[in-house]
């Protein structure tokens, strides 16, 4: 038969950890052996430096480029960046006219050319959609080959369903739009069908060919609804104009096919018209009305903010703008190693004081927290060269920062153990039931603990920016493998050594030492109970320990109360008899003298 007691288990759970460490392992020295990635992390552009380039935008035709396009054209220039993976890159302007774009490494001609290159902003119809956030479809639930859908004539018009072929619905199924598409390109072509992805939403879409281009966009502003009496309401939209008559006429014919579509059913998604940025849906509304001259208003959940940001890109979106790249030069790391190498060593004197603290208060017991910190260590070093190779993560040197203030945190919930469980020690358990109890009580602390650790690390990482994301990152990184330690090693290991020797019988060196608890021994080895002296002092130990703890908890006012009740009664037990001697002997004394 199975074993199946704590010591099984907990044996089990430490063969998983390591398990879990061995593949972590065996992967990267998989990527190092076929060259993908090295046994050393990447690192940010602070550390090891990389290529700094500078554009000068062109307008197509004459004019300056504004301010406010400037700013736009960096963020489609940040969004380009950051979705072909480049991690710590740093985009700015540069006297209001030109873009600095600062990357770690060197980078290649594809992403060269993606910074280079204008938005491209189009509008198509929605041909099918799945409405809700969709990942890849599984291979099992896909459509099967003899249900493919087959074309029976030419497309008449962009919403046309036999758009849709065998090849673009395995597309479309094979698409997962819940994590981020780094592998699309960026200028598909115009006169075929798309699959697309909302970023906000998760969305998926097969839009049909571009019908309105974004040259044709005039402008686009946002602002409060007004109602049917002209009162001004608390909804925003966005109001867009095309240029006459090219953009205006074109509208108003693809307006009149989906608006016809709306009518027969108002959740058809061939009502709908995707607003296309760099071949990512921006929104995608519904043609509830034909829009004859060119002016039409998006409506919808609309904040200030949302409105603000969509009527942006509709009217800088469409600017052609691309850039030239003016010069290109390789920057020395702006920190350098020398910091890396003071925030290695400032992470190893606080591990140090960490160790030092552990073996002075826990004594053997501290080892268990050496060993912990030094699992979490290795479970996220393997982590951050994974991720660095999968990922393209670069540590920065607010990473280390990071790292760093974990190693306290991590070392708190080995602290939060061993306190629960000497305090059950404290209360008459052996350490056996200690450590279980122990571990019930302190494991909702610990998960408390940490979650609010992730918590405060996903908001900070989502609402800052640049290298604070780096810090939040990891952060929230070694939170999540402190967990990991405590619940695969450190419980377990402690529930092996509690049914040791040198931990059972509390040798002075363990950290569990009677005397040094102040409690009296509660079991002395197999079969050997507590004497009734021994349990005597223990209950008058655990009393007088608990008498003091009110004492001390007492509040200024509680205490002069008492000590007013202590003289009372005090005055009381000596009764009349007492009074009357303490005056004879005042009389004596007077007499003597």
């Amino acid at each position: 038969m199975a074993r199946t007691g704590p010591t099984s288990t907990a044996r089990r759970t430490l063969l998983w950890l390591a398990a879990l460490i061995i593949a972590c392992t065996l992967a990267v020295g998989g990527g190092v052996l076929s060259g993908a990635t090295t046994w050393a992390p990447k690192l940010g552009l602070d550390l090891e430096g990389g290529t700094q380039m500078i554009l000068a935008p062109k307008v197509e035709g004459s004019g300056q480029i504004a301010a406010e396009q400037l700013e736009q054209a960096v963020s489609i220039i940040r969004q380009r960046v950051d979705g072909s993976g480049v991690a710590e890159a740093q985009i700015a302007t540069e006297g209001g006219k030109n873009v600095v774009v600062s990357m770690p490494g060197s980078p290649s001609e594809e992403e060269r050319n993606l910074i280079k290159a204008s938005a491209n902003m189009n509008f198509r119809p929605v041909i099918l959609t799945t409405q809700v956030p969709a990942g890849a479809v599984a291979e099992a639930e896909r459509t099967p080959e003899d249900q493919l859908p087959v074309p029976t004539a030419e497309p008449v018009d962009a919403s046309d369903p036999n758009w849709v072929d065998a090849a673009l619905l395995k597309q479309f199924e094979a698409t997962s739009c819940i994590a981020p598409l780094t592998d699309r390109p960026t200028t598909s072509d115009p006169e075929k069908p798309l699959v697309s992805c909302e970023p906000d939403t998760g969305v998926k879409y097969i839009l049909g060919p571009v019908e309105i281009p974004g040259k044709w966009i005039s402008t686009a502003s946002y602002g409060l609804m007004s109602g049917a009496q002209g009162a001004t309401t608390n909804e925003w939209s966005v109001q867009l104009e095309l240029v006459k008559p090219e953009g205006a006429e074109a509208f108003k014919s693809v307006t009149q096919r989906l608006n016809g579509k709306y009518l027969a059913n108002p959740n058809d998604p061939q009502s709908q018209f995707a607003i296309v940025l760099d071949d990512s849906v921006v929104s995608a509304p519904r043609s509830q009305a034909v829009i004859t001259d060119g002016q039409s208003s998006i409506t919808g959940n609309f904040t200030e903010a949302s409105a603000k940001a969509l009527a942006d890109q509709l009217k800088f979106g469409s600017l052609p703008i691309s850039f030239e790249i003016q010069s290109e030069i390789q920057i020395s790391a702006t920190l350098g190693l020398q910091q890396l190498e003071m925030g290695i060593l400032a992470g190893l004197i606080g591990l140090l004081l960490v160790v030092v603290y552990s073996l002075f208060q826990y004594r053997a017991l501290g080892l268990v927290t050496i060993f912990s910190l030094v699992i979490a260590g290795v479970l996220t070093y393997l982590a951050i060269v994974l991720l660095g190779w999968v990922e393209n993560y670069r540590l920065s040197l607010a990473g280390v920062a990071g790292i760093i203030v974990a190693i306290g945190q991590t070392a708190d919930s080995f602290i939060v153990y061993f306190e629960r469980v000497r305090d059950e020690l404290r209360d008459g358990r052996g350490l056996v039931a200690a450590v279980e109890n122990g571990w019930a009580r302190a494991k909702r602390t610990i998960l408390a603990s940490k979650a609010v650790n992730v918590l405060a690390s996903l908001v900070l990482y989502f609402v800052s920016v640049g290298s604070v994301k780096g810090f939040a990152f990891t952060l929230g990184l070694t939170a999540v493998a402190d967990l990991i330690v405590v619940f695969m090693f450190t419980h377990p290991a402690l529930q092996v050594l509690a049914r040791t020797k040198f931990f059972g019988e509390g040798h002075r060196f363990s950290g569990l030492d009677p005397a040094t608890l102040g409690v009296v021994p509660l079991y002395r080895g197999a079969g050997r109970m507590r004497t009734p002296e021994e349990t005597a002092q223990v209950l008058q130990l655990k009393n007088s320990r608990a008498a003091g703890e009110a004492e001390r908890r007492q509040t200024i006012a509680e205490r002069r109360l008492a000590a007013q009740r202590a003289s009372a009664e005090k005055a009381m037990a000596g009764g009349p008899g007492a009074k009357a001697a303490r005056s004879d002997s005042g009389d004596d004394s007077k007499e003597s003298k």
